[in-house]
């Protein structure tokens, strides 16, 4: 049994006013709220809700994960992550104050598209990706690298001027310096279309930067065809499972379908890390004639080979 949610008019700390939940999950809720002492700022609270009558040993481990992981997102700074502002405990729950993000997430807009019998262009796509392997090469890079590991339409927000924001940071995971296990804020294993194998068990599986690659390639898919792609266990056990992205959207050009042809790897164990140069994975960012990201993101790296995709 979990503790109630927030009504509309609580006050936490004296200073943050609750307007409405946004949304909920298992073991946290997401509020939009205003801030009594800057007045007209609007900001949203991520509340982590621990269980009734939980192990008061696990409870505390699980507030000391949430201070080390939020002392850390409050430092990162980069326009498609929503700035976290604050972070404090009230009555057993643990609190993070982000920036409020208005407008749709990119999964209402695909389901917009659908009523319309349209599918997204792919140079909206396109340009939707150059933000988000920017996000990801920034999260990658920090020390420890952050990790999402639930990205999906749902959770990536578009901005009245065009700006992605990638939201709700409640899987989001610090990697340890030994690269031997990682810590979380909330147990959690994704969505099942957007996650690799080595997800589906929680914290029993070992995870690193290419869940958050793998999450991008079936982001990428889901609104390129208006379709989310067949979960990577349905792929490993029928691995012919994977539609060609250009039997269900035609529109796509033969350069960003033929490499999508081909699964991309179900688990991590097949996926390369990123470039050791640094650059972003993301062809978008490339402008000469190079292997495409969605080449690197989605080939099966056994059968993987450099080869131009210009044209």
């Amino acid at each position: 049994m979990n503790t109630p949610l927030l009504p509309s008019g609580t006050v936490l700390r004296s200073r943050y006013k609750i307007v409405e939940l946004i949304g909920q999950g298992g073991m946290g809720a997401v509020y939009h709220a205003e801030d009594l002492r800057l007045k007209g700022r609007q900001c949203a609270l991520k509340e982590i809700r621990p269980e009734l009558g939980g192990i008061p040993e696990v409870l505390a481990q699980t507030r000391e994960q949430f201070y080390r992981e939020a002392s850390v997102l409050a430092r990162l700074d980069h326009p498609t992550l929503p700035k976290v502002s604050d972070y404090f405990s009230h009555e057993g729950r643990e609190y993070l104050v982000m920036d409020y993000v208005p407008g749709p997430n990119l999964r209402e807009i695909l389901n917009n598209a659908r009523r319309q019998s349209r599918f997204l262009t792919e140079e909206t796509v396109l340009g939707w990706a150059r933000q988000l392997c920017d996000a990801l090469q920034y999260l990658h890079s920090q020390k420890p690298p952050v990790l999402h590991r639930d990205i999906k339409p749902s959770n990536i927000k578009l901005t009245p001027r065009g700006q992605l924001k990638l939201v709700d940071f409640g899987l989001v995971k610090l990697l340890l310096p030994d690269d031997s296990r990682t810590v979380t804020v909330v147990q959690g294993r994704g969505t099942v279309q957007y996650t690799p194998l080595e997800q589906y068990g929680g914290d029993t599986g070992h995870t690193d930067a290419r869940a958050d690659i793998y999450s991008l390639g079936a982001t990428l898919y889901h609104l390129l065809t208006g379709k989310p792609p067949a979960d990577a266990k349905e792929r490993f056990l029928r691995p012919g499972s994977l539609t060609p992205p250009r039997s269900i959207n035609p529109d796509i050009s033969p350069r960003r379908s033929e490499p999508c042809c081909k699964p991309w790897p179900c688990t991590r164990t097949n996926v390369r890390p990123p470039p050791p140069s640094g650059k972003p994975c993301c062809s978008a960012h490339r402008p000469r004639p190079k292997p495409s990201a969605s080449t690197w993101l989605l080939e099966p790296s056994g059968r993987r080979q450099r080869r131009s995709t210009a044209g």
